[in-house]
């Protein structure tokens, strides 16, 4: 993402911003209900392949954003409706204007500037549905809502805020779209009603809860969140946290909170920890045996200690992308035993953002074939979300070939996923 606003911060010197912004996020060829009347032979082999032997009701996207605009009215300290902090609107913050402008032309939202707070919402939300209907995607996505910043006295940070997903929001397009989304809340343990707003969603059902400590300030280390482990444990929930480097949202000052190694505590608790994108990006500090490591290295170190069978899991998305590919990748497709633990996801709308996916370099690495190069770029072009479901499920090791088993696109059972 860095290199990405570089090359816009200069691209932006002899061209327009929308103009710059189009090429690299949301070049799309058509809307997705005209993938089908496209498709080639061989592109319709590559979705059927990747579709077959597969228990549709039990797949899972376990990683899906929604976002959406409110309204300046609104106190930040006690607004319920989305909120985008107001820098990432000004060409006076270039970086963080850029990315806003990146992921909503991602999302499909152009000249989100002319549009009303409420057209902004319902048309990223029609272009989620749109994706997921006519890419006939099985199973369900997990939508995800996203927390405040916070201090650790509890009180909010608009500042420090990149962007606020409130809970309840994700729980009504949830009840709108039942066949689709499942929710996700999103509870920052440093909340002095944490607890409650845990209680609350925990008795309505839901399972998952999202963190990114890099951005929204979270040490999952601290010995005050006893209580919050505690309550998710005994409400049988699972946190779903990003781990590793965060680039997407702001969070530099806090990088070092992405460290997996910081999650002994919950875990050793027994409480069930989704690590997302299993770190695969950026360097992280080995406080236990010294030394900088790679993040995911940390993680792979975790992850294959007994103790934490049943309670750590890695999640998939992001690990395709062209910053990330090497050690990860090729470590996990060299583990099909280890693959159960594993769950997918799509972190929408990153596939939308043209950039950050290179078929081509996954050709030339070997992961995929130039006639898999062809199709998956023609459903690209149309359909970024069947896109990343596909390409997931023909990728195969450059040496050995093997692929990732089918169990990695399901939810497993100790999560509530159905029994296969």
């Amino acid at each position: 993402m860095k290199h990405l606003i570089l090359l816009l911060t200069v691209i932006l010197s002899s061209t327009s911003c929308d103009v710059a912004i189009s090429k690299l996020a949301g070049n799309f060829s058509g809307p997705p209900e005209q993938l089908e009347g496209v498709l080639t032979p061989e592109a319709r082999d590559l979705i059927a392949k990747a579709m077959a032997g597969l228990r549709t009701d039990c797949v899972r996207d376990m990683h899906l954003h929604v976002a959406g605009m409110g309204h300046e009215h609104d106190n930040f300290e006690t607004t319920i409706t989305p909120w985008v902090n107001p820098k990432t609107q000004s060409r006076a913050n270039l970086s963080t204007y850029l990315k806003f402008k990146i992921y909503l032309n991602a999302a499909g939202i152009q000249k989100s500037e002319l549009q009303a707070p409420e057209k902004i919402n319902k048309d990223y939300v029609s272009r989620i549905v749109d994706l997921w209907k006519f890419g006939k995607l099985p199973g369900k996505a997990h939508l995800l809502a996203f927390d405040k910043h916070y201090n650790e006295d509890g009180t909010a940070n608009p500042e420090q805020t990149s962007f606020y997903m409130p809970n309840q929001t994700i729980w009504d397009l949830s009840q709108k779209y039942p066949e689709i989304f499942t929710p996700v809340i999103s509870v920052h343990p440093y909340r002095k009603d944490a607890i409650s707003e845990l209680e609350k969603w925990g008795k309505l059902g839901v399972r998952f809860i999202k963190w990114l400590p890099n951005s929204m300030h979270i040490d999952p280390s601290r010995t005050q969140l006893d209580a919050y482990y505690d309550k998710v444990k005994e409400l049988n929930m699972a946190i779903l946290t990003h781990v590793g480097e965060e680039r997407a949202v702001d969070g530099e000052q806090f990088q070092k909170l992405g460290n997996p190694l910081l999650y002994r505590r919950p875990l050793d608790k027994g409480v069930k920890i989704i690590m997302a994108h299993v770190a695969s990006l950026g360097e992280c500090e080995d406080f236990e045996q010294g030394g900088q490591k790679s993040c995911f290295q940390l993680f792979w170190r975790l992850f294959n200690e007994d103790k934490y069978k049943g309670v750590l899991y890695g999640e998939l998305s992001a690990v395709t992308l062209h910053t990330r590919l090497g050690e990860p990748l090729l470590t996990i497709l060299s583990h099909p035993e280890l693959q159960t633990r594993l769950v997918n996801g799509s972190d929408y709308p990153l596939p939308a953002i043209n950039w950050i996916y290179r078929t081509s370099q996954w050709k030339d690495l070997g992961y995929i074939t130039e006639s898999e190069r062809e199709s998956l770029n023609q459903i690209y072009h149309y359909n970024p979300l069947l896109f990343d479901f596909v390409s997931k499920r023909t990728l195969h090791h450059p040496t050995t070939g093997t692929q990732l088993r089918r169990e990695v696109f399901y939810l497993p059972q100790e999560l509530g996923g159905c029994i296969y």
